[in-house]
């Protein structure tokens, strides 16, 4: 059982990239997903969160508008699709399963999380 994060990398100011969290050993239909980030030496910070029926989708202030975070079970993954991103956003990147169509934003709270991607921005 697990959870794998990719699509991360290094992206110039203004660039976009697309974030994938794709589940093996369960189905994530049941579960809601989170995408969280950690830049070393500050608090994991929730970034988006989306609930398994798909019809609630929550997103930090910091990318609300530039942030998009879907799911397609039948390929058992979810996107988060990141466009206008700024230094700021550097930082590596996990998804989390949560048993429960509720998001939270506490990263502790979920079943699953993966092990990370990269994002660098910078020009």
């Amino acid at each position: 059982v697990q959870l794998v994060e990719s699509g991360g990398g290094l992206v110039q100011p203004g660039g976009s990239l697309r974030l994938s969290c794709t589940a093996s050993g369960f189905t994530l239909e049941s579960y809601s997903i989170g995408w969280f980030r950690r830049v070393p030496g500050k608090e994991r910070e929730g970034v988006a969160c989306i609930n398994y029926s798909s019809n609630s989708a929550v997103y930090a202030d910091s990318v609300k508008g530039r942030f998009t975070i879907s799911r397609d079970n039948a390929m058992n993954t979810v996107t988060l699709q990141m466009n206008s991103l700024k230094p700021d956003d550097t930082a590596d990147y996990y998804c989390a399963a949560r048993y429960s169509n509720l998001c939270t934003p506490s990263y502790q709270s979920y079943d699953y999380r993966g092990r990370g991607t990269q994002v660098t921005v910078s020009s």
